[in-house]
């Protein structure tokens, strides 16, 4: 089974090593980590990952994972050679999947026009600009396709995506074997919880003001 990892310039690390932790263990599985070229790439945070095939090397691949980035709105208008990928491998792929603000770039590749998707909080609005119909689900599943809200939530999406390549049984093992069982240290506040005091302290942290 091949499983192509679409890497970018900016993207958020955790969206592509979330799932491919929960994927890449399974016998049979060959990964494969492809961007507009090959070589390093510097994600959101400065982290560099490398692609080792180009998007022309794997036309085919059964499954399909998408990374979001911090920098949605850029990426949107840069990764043009992505958006053409996607929208000419959909079509033969088994499943195509996103995390994040992955989302957005399988809506603007017309993937996600008329389907029910989910994206990381601050996108949504975007999300449903490009045609998609918003959910604020932690996994959406969707006919072939199947869309993770923010960063953590991929772990989910690999999840939910290996009970369905291989069974639930098989999940249930690999949920074990990365001990997935979190506790967070905080009470889990979504962006209907949050309120805009929280908000508004995460965007001094983030532009750091």
């Amino acid at each position: 089974m091949d499983i192509a990892f679409a890497l970018y310039p900016g993207m958020t690390l955790l969206d592509m090593t979330g799932p491919h932790e929960v994927l890449a263990h399974v016998p049979g599985v060959d990964c494969h980590y492809i961007a507009a070229r090959t070589g390093p790439l510097a994600c959101d945070t400065g982290f560099q990952v490398t692609a080792t095939a180009a998007f022309a090397d794997v036309p085919r691949p059964d499954v399909i994972v998408v990374p979001g980035s911090g920098e949605f709105a850029r990426v949107l208008e840069d990764e043009t050679e992505l958006v053409d990928w996607l929208a000419a491998a959909h079509p033969s792929a088994t499943w195509t999947t996103s995390v994040c603000t992955g989302s957005t770039l399988l809506a603007k590749a017309g993937i996600l026009t008329g389907r029910a998707a989910t994206t990381h909080w601050g996108a949504r609005d975007l999300l449903g600009e490009l045609g998609a119909e918003v959910s604020t689900d932690r996994v959406v599943v969707d006919g072939d396709v199947i869309t993770a809200a923010g960063v953590s939530a991929g772990i989910d999406m690999g999840l939910t995506l290996a009970a369905r390549l291989w069974g639930e049984e098989t999940a249930r093992a690999i949920q074990l074997f990365i001990e997935y069982a979190p506790e967070p240290p905080f009470t889990p506040v979504g962006a209907e919880d949050a309120g805009p005091e929280m908000v508004e302290a995460l965007d001094r942290i983030l532009s750091g003001a």
